[in-house]
């Protein structure tokens, strides 16, 4: 029989939110991976009689762990190779000016804040900001072996030998990761169609979502690939061919929803058949068993499931005739100038790099004026928990506080019962593993597992045993408790300034959506990427949501005051969609006064977002012909100003 908690015991919401491990499977290629580049430097270098050496490979190893995400071989380069370089120039600096007193001081924090502006670009730059950080802090505060060239060269093989296990398998499977995004896709498009007309709304939703997301994997794939090819890829110029395709299949879902009767089976069953020949990279003929269509969504279904099947099987793709729904990449030279200029000139590059300056600086005078044990430890756990694009800063601070203590209680038997030398390396060969498997679960369960290889790695270099544990402890709370204050309590950075101001676009870029809809001067190439981006800022809003109901109140209380507009959005974009592909498959088109009225409405709703501090709902009348094709989105309008409008 279970238990209730008593009231006054119960736990808070946020810290539910914050434990929970999160669902994700566990990428087999990537735990194997882990123990061979992690295990393999520390044999040889116990096998030359240098095991410091090995340690410190096996620590640049560690860095390459992380980093080994990615499913195409190609960005595997990126994500591993590029935060490698940045972390070798980070530790080389650190040991320049290792036993500088403040000048060592002056330097760490100055990588801090160019650590943090760099941070801000993209997911790349944010892990190789992190390497460049973390391995200056570990320069500085550690005696590396000499000459100053040794440490970086160690560090970067361990990283480098991840990336080449991470590329062996690429002659034989090259194409295979992108082909099995894009079929991916297609499956969690079948799944949408599956629920669609269904009274199961939050399924739908549900649904929806993982498309969104899905389609944002695959674009981002293909395309970030395609950048450097262009259109010279046959393979990559099907892919996505086959991509913009699914795209019609997407759009008529909400119309197929909002008519309220579940689509046969032979629909989702047609597009799951599709997803096989993606994935097999078939170009033979697919006979679909699709039902004879009699209304105008059904016929809409039908027109884009037949067009999807044409691209798919079509043996050759033209690739002048290949629109990238979200615009072709620039030429790397351009890209980078770009992030270059948005690095100088932005108020949030500078701001975050400031925040992470200050809470570094902090900790190293601190350290410097009081003598602490391990002192790296506390910059160390700083860099890790103040990165906002990974996560809520307060939610990190409290996972990798309960993570640490985790980890702390692994390492203590490993430490304890585990003798120096050649014992380390079974060890390793154990614990090593968990860092992959254990990351997609959440940051804490990443904590926990990391700390007990770096503890390893600790002793191999310095030989303390036990006694790290406590310095460990205390250093990394430490750490956590600077962060909080000097980097989140002390900013007057709220929840409302992160998603406020792209709540607000995101509602005025709707109405444009609503405008354009139903202009026919606008191209349906047109119309889709003003739909993807959409739905993009929608995913991205969605995410910093989602970190703000993991904090306290009063940040995660207004979060779920506010989630309710963020889900009404989303579903203005549907019906609106919905309305368009009816129109085009034989409703009549609604009158501009009727456009307008929801336009002004909409832009009305979008200004009230960007001024309110709190959410007060109000009243608000929208009427036309009935039978419109816009009575949903009147409908949906009227539920979105319903719940947020200032007075």
């Amino acid at each position: 029989m279970s238990r209730e908690f008593p009231i006054g015991l119960t736990p808070p919401d946020w810290l539910v939110r914050n434990l929970r491990p999160e669902q994700a499977p566990v990428n087999k290629a990537a735990v194997a991976r882990a123990a061979i580049a992690m295990t393999l430097p520390l044999a040889i270098g116990l096998a030359a009689g240098h095991p410091a050496y090995g340690a410190l490979a096996s620590m640049g190893a560690l860095s390459g762990v992380i980093g080994d995400t990615a499913d195409a071989y190609r960005m595997r380069i990126l994500n591993i190779a590029v935060p490698q370089l940045f972390g070798a120039i980070g530790v080389t600096l650190g040991t320049l000016v290792y036993g500088h007193g403040w000048y060592a001081v002056a330097a760490v924090t100055g990588v801090a804040q160019l650590s943090g502006m760099i941070s801000t670009i993209g997911a790349v730059a944010s892990v190789s900001g992190l390497l460049l950080l973390l391995n200056c802090v570990v320069g500085a505060g550690l005696p590396l072996p000499r000459p100053w060239w040794l440490a970086p060269a160690l560090m970067t093989g361990g990283g480098l030998l991840v990336l080449l296990l991470a590329l062996l398998a690429w002659p034989l499977r090259s194409g295979v990761p992108e082909r099995t995004a894009v079929a991916a896709t297609y499956r969690t498009v079948a799944a949408l169609l599956t629920v669609s007309g269904t009274d199961r709304a939050e399924e739908y939703e549900d649904a929806r979502r993982t498309v969104t997301q899905s389609l944002n994997q695959s674009y981002d794939l293909i395309l970030a690939r395609r950048a450097r090819h262009h259109g010279r890829s046959r393979e990559l110029t099907r892919l996505l061919a086959q991509l913009n395709a699914v795209t019609p299949v997407v759009e008529v879902a909400p119309a197929a929803h909002l008519a309220g009767r579940p689509l046969p089976p032979q629909i989702p069953e047609a597009v799951h058949h599709l997803a096989q020949a993606v994935e097999a990279g078939c170009t033979d003929p697919i006979a679909l068993d699709l039902p004879l269509p009699t209304t105008e969504t059904a016929r809409a279904v039908d027109h884009a499931l037949r067009h999807t099947a044409e691209v798919v099987t079509a043996p050759e793709v033209d690739p002048r005739g290949i629109d990238d729904r979200l615009g072709r990449p620039a030429a790397l030279g351009i890209r980078t100038a770009r992030a270059a200029r948005n690095v100088t000139l932005s108020a949030n590059s500078w701001r975050y790099g400031l925040r992470l300056a200050v809470c570094i600086g902090i900790a190293q005078a601190l350290v410097s004026l009081i003598p602490v044990p391990r002192s790296y430890w506390v910059a160390l756990t700083i860099t890790f928990v103040l990165k906002p694009d990974f996560g809520s800063v307060f939610s990190r601070a409290l996972l990798r506080a309960a993570g640490t203590v985790v980890g702390l209680v692994i390492a203590a038997v490993v430490l304890a019962e585990v003798p120096l030398g050649w014992w380390d390396v079974p060890a390793m060969l154990v614990l090593a593993p968990l860092i992959p498997a254990l990351t997609p679960r959440g940051y804490g369960y990443q904590t926990a597992a990391i700390t007990p290889v770096i503890l390893l790695l600790s002793d191999i270099l310095n030989h303390q045993g036990t006694a790290l544990l406590l310095p460990r402890l205390t250093d990394s709370l430490l750490g956590c408790a600077i962060a909080l204050t000097a980097g989140y309590l002390l900013w007057p950075e709220s929840w409302r300034t992160r998603v406020g101001a792209g709540l607000a676009d995101a509602v005025a870029n709707a109405a444009a959506y609503v405008e354009t809809a139903f202009d026919p001067a606008t191209t349906p190439s047109a119309r889709a990427r003003m739909r993807r981006r959409l739905y993009r800022d929608l995913s991205v809003i969605r995410t910093e949501f989602q970190r703000a109901l993991t904090e306290p109140p009063p940040t995660g209380r207004r979060a779920a005051a506010w989630w309710p507009l963020v889900v009404a959005v989303e579903r203005i974009i549907d019906a609106t969609t919905a309305a368009r592909v009816r129109v085009k498959y034989g409703a009549p088109p609604p009158s501009p006064a009727e456009i307008t009225q929801v336009v002004l409405q909409l832009r009305e709703l979008s200004q009230g977002v960007r001024d309110a501090e709190t959410l007060i709902p109000v009243r608000t009348d929208l009427t036309g012909p009935a039978g419109s094709v816009l009575e949903p989105l009147r409908q949906e309008v009227a539920a979105a100003r319903s719940i947020a409008s200032p007075h």
